[in-house]
């Protein structure tokens, strides 16, 4: 614990917040902004424990999508009809508020249309999807649009794939910039006047009659409400909230001269994912190789992993390309057997925000507002 503070340091910096955020990701600053835009008058303070966004908010592939086919058809039969519809929509309102916040231009949101390819040999899994195409339109169209999906065979030889025998289409999904995004609501939320500490990690949080005291290897914070959206990583401050980490292992590739690939992708369920960007391809995923290898919140790449996503550079996505591995990274998600975020005061003036189960681009904005909503109700 620091000795050197000052007295104006423990006085401007440390104490008397109204609420504390831990956690500066999509989910924390959006909860942030809309406490700040509801009262301006609160005193806010989010603490970070890393020098950017911790877990997937500066570390996912920049998909603004509410579900692909293959992906629906599951949590339609986990959850049912009714509250999958209202599932998307709330994906679908979160994108929009995200958008609506920042600006199109500033997230460099592009629709350039959502596809799902399917491989020659999964025809079972291609002919289920396509199956479903006319449900799930009907499903979406008064939340998002008339005939979201379509079957788009045609385009498979324009991307440049091969194996692949089946496309569908949701010409609604788009791609934005993740640094740009995050870039953008940390400078939205210190034009608020919200105080934001980086590498500033919360060991642990004591409760008392006049507050909450949180524990930091730079000092006592001192608040009357909190919020911890740290996702995966609730579990080191309170190990009871009933979720699991899932680490998405992400590659990128060198620019490519004339690349055709144009939009976003799924493949195998969602499980893998793949964009262009800035005349590379970025992919990731895999988690399903080793589900159990994946759930874990540590950082890195496995070699299974990271040679799957090789060969469906080589062999489906590039296969008469030649291209190069820039980089290579990968985020921690949180995952649950409920599809619907977990949103709870899980203590008395404690409120968590987490459980986004891979969609944080598209719910975290709605996230982040929702919790902040049941803190202002104890204010």
């Amino acid at each position: 614990m620091p000795t050197e503070l000052s007295y104006w340091e423990k006085e401007s910096f440390f104490c008397n917040y109204d609420a504390i955020i831990i956690g500066s990701g999509i989910v924390g600053l959006n909860a942030a902004i809309h406490l700040k835009k509801s009262s301006s008058s609160l005193k806010i303070a989010i603490l970070e424990r890393g020098f950017l966004p911790t877990g997937a908010s500066t570390k996912n592939a920049g998909f603004a999508c509410f579900g692909s086919i293959s992906e629906l058809i599951e949590q339609e039969e986990m959850i049912g009809t009714d509250q999958l519809a209202a599932l998307i929509e709330k994906r679908w309102k979160g994108l929009l508020k995200l958008r609506n916040l920042l600006g199109d231009n500033t997230i460099d949101y592009q629709c350039l249309g959502g596809y799902e390819l399917f491989k020659n040999e999964d025809h079972f899994l291609a002919e289920t999807g396509v199956s479903k195409i006319e449900h799930f339109n009907r499903l979406t169209n008064g939340i998002v649009g008339s005939d979201a999906f379509s079957l788009k065979n045609k385009k498979i030889k324009s991307f440049g794939f091969d194996g692949v025998s089946t496309l569908i289409e949701n010409q609604y999904e788009a791609q934005i910039d993740s640094g740009k995004m995050m870039s953008a609501l940390l400078q939205y939320a210190q034009q608020l006047g919200i105080s934001i500490f980086n590498k500033c990690t919360v060991d642990r949080i004591e409760e008392n009659s006049k507050g909450l005291r949180l524990i930091t290897s730079d000092g006592i914070f001192f608040g009357k409400q909190l919020i911890i959206t740290t996702n995966a990583f609730i579990k080191d401050l309170y190990p009871d909230v009933d979720i699991k980490p899932g680490r998405g292992q992400v590659l990128i590739t060198k620019p490519i001269k004339d690349l055709k690939i144009k939009g976003t992708f799924h493949y195998d369920k969602g499980y893998y994912y793949f964009r262009n960007i800035n005349n590379r391809v970025l992919l990731g995923g895999g988690r399903n190789i080793n589900f159990k290898a994946e759930e874990t919140a540590d950082f890195g790449q496995t070699e299974p992993v990271q040679l799957a996503l090789e060969n469906l550079l080589k062999t489906i996505i590039l296969p008469k390309t030649a291209f190069e591995i820039d980089y290579r990274w990968s985020g921690i998600m949180a995952f649950g057997k409920i599809l619907e975020p977990f949103i709870e005061e899980i203590r008395p003036n404690v409120f968590c925000a987490t459980r986004c189960n891979g969609m944080g681009v598209a719910i975290g904005s709605q996230t982040g507002e929702d919790v902040a909503e049941l803190l202002l109700k104890r204010l």
